[in-house]
Order: structure tokens, then C-alpha cells, then sequence
């Protein structure tokens, strides 16, 4: 059986960057509460990774677009984003919008929850 401080390691890592932050909040809150107030526990910034960019093909659809940048921001927690990437989806689906200007919107959209994710305007 794993270490507890394997186990913890695990879980961190199979969480989003804003998930991590409240793990590591929680962490120092039941470190602090259990001091004696002898020590001065520092918390170190989460380093938020640079999206891994991966090229725009010239011809691609809504679902690859949204698999490219799945891959490209994997620190982003896609269940934040799932409503409006959804119904530019379902809008593409049911209109027959422009495919390169819904694809357009979904980068938007990555780089708007990137940029919100690196200020600290999470959760």
C-alpha cells in the first residue's frame, strides 16, 4: 500500500490547477490549525504550466478543434467550460455556422479561462 504522502501526491496530480490551489489551501489551513503557532508554514505559488500550443490544421472540425485544445491547455478544467463550448457546438450542429469561426470562438474561450486560471480569478 501506497505512503499517505504518495496518495496525496497522486490525488494533487490528477487535479486541475484551480483544484490544486484548493487542495493546497485545505493543506495549509490543517497545518496551521495543528501548530502551535511555533512555526511559519510559507506557501509556495502554484506554477500554472504555458499552454503546450498545438498548430490549427488548415481544415478542422468543431470536435478535433475541441481535442487539440483539450491537449493544449491541460491545466484547465474543462468542466468550467462545458456550457459555452457546448451550445457552440450545438449552434454548429443545428445552424451550420461557419466551422473556422466557431473553432475562432473555442480558442477564445481556452484562452479567456487560461489567462483567468494564470490571474487567480479561479473557481
Amino acid at each position: 500500500m501506497a505512503s499517505a504522502e504518495q496518495q496525496l501526491t497522486e490525488f494533487f496530480r490528477q487535479l486541475s490547477a484551480a483544484d490544486q490551489l484548493t487542495m493546497l489551501a485545505f493543506a495549509e489551513f490543517l497545518a496551521a490549525r495543528n501548530s502551535a503557532g511555533n512555526t511559519v508554514i510559507s506557501r509556495q505559488p502554484l506554477v500554472i504550466p504555458e499552454p503546450e500550443v498545438i498548430q490549427r490544421p488548415a481544415e478542422e472540425s468543431v470536435v478535433a478543434a475541441l481535442k487539440r485544445l483539450s491537449k493544449s491547455y491541460p491545466m484547465l478544467d474543462k468542466k468550467e467550460m462545458l456550457s459555452a463550448t457546448s451550445d457552440l457546438v450545438a449552434t454548429n450542429i443545428m445552424q451550420r455556422t461557419d466551422t473556422a469561426i466557431v473553432v475562432d470562438e473555442l480558442e477564445a474561450i481556452f484562452r479567456a479561462h487560461y489567462e483567468k486560471l494564470k490571474s487567480g480569478e479561479h473557481g
